[in-house]
């Protein structure tokens, strides 16, 4: 199976486990500050390497659970990223999926030129290591957010989430998680 068609099913499964939440929950998300966003991340990720490293976990939330999180709270960044500072904090589901769907489309655009670029490097990488460069790219997104936005040659707190999120989606692939 391609690339592409991975990512895919996994975005299909991650839609539609986003979507049941915004029925259940709203936009509750929507209350979260980009920083609160990415300590999410970090949340999940470092859990991720925790479990990696012991070899054993006490809560039955599964690591492919936590990536596919991941995933989902990248795209909640990247949606946050695009709404206008004076967005109401409740949107209609449909808005929701209008821009999950864009950020998606943006994302796997970017997904497949990189992996053109580097010829799928990242099937030769260890999982373990993939969670490593997810945890790189959020320190450098927290030094980034502390900084107000003052980079020098950064390109920026976007390109952190998509990388972040393209990395949650080579880990399932590689744990043979894509289907539903």
């Amino acid at each position: 199976m391609t690339t592409a068609a991975h990512y895919d099913l996994i975005l299909a499964r991650c839609r539609e486990l986003f979507l049941a939440k915004t029925h259940d929950y709203g936009t509750a998300w929507r209350i979260l500050r980009l920083p609160s966003v990415t300590d999410q991340i970090f949340i999940k990720a470092n859990r991720i390497r925790t479990i990696q490293e012991v070899g054993q976990q006490l809560i039955a939330d599964d690591v492919d659970g936590e990536f596919v999180a991941i995933i989902n709270y990248c795209l909640i960044a990247l949606m946050q990223l695009r709404l206008p500072a004076d967005a109401p904090l409740d949107l209609p589901a449909d808005q929701v999926a209008a821009s999950y769907d864009e950020e998606n489309a943006r994302n796997r655009d970017l997904l497949l030129a990189k992996n053109h670029d580097y010829g799928e490097a990242w099937r030769q990488m260890r999982v373990s290591s993939i969670t490593d460069l997810i945890l790189m790219k959020l320190h450098r997104i927290k030094q980034l957010e502390d900084l107000g936005g003052a980079a020098r040659v950064s390109e920026g707190v976007e390109g952190g989430y998509r990388d972040m999120l393209n990395y949650a989606v080579f880990a399932l692939i590689l744990r043979g998680k894509t289907g539903s």
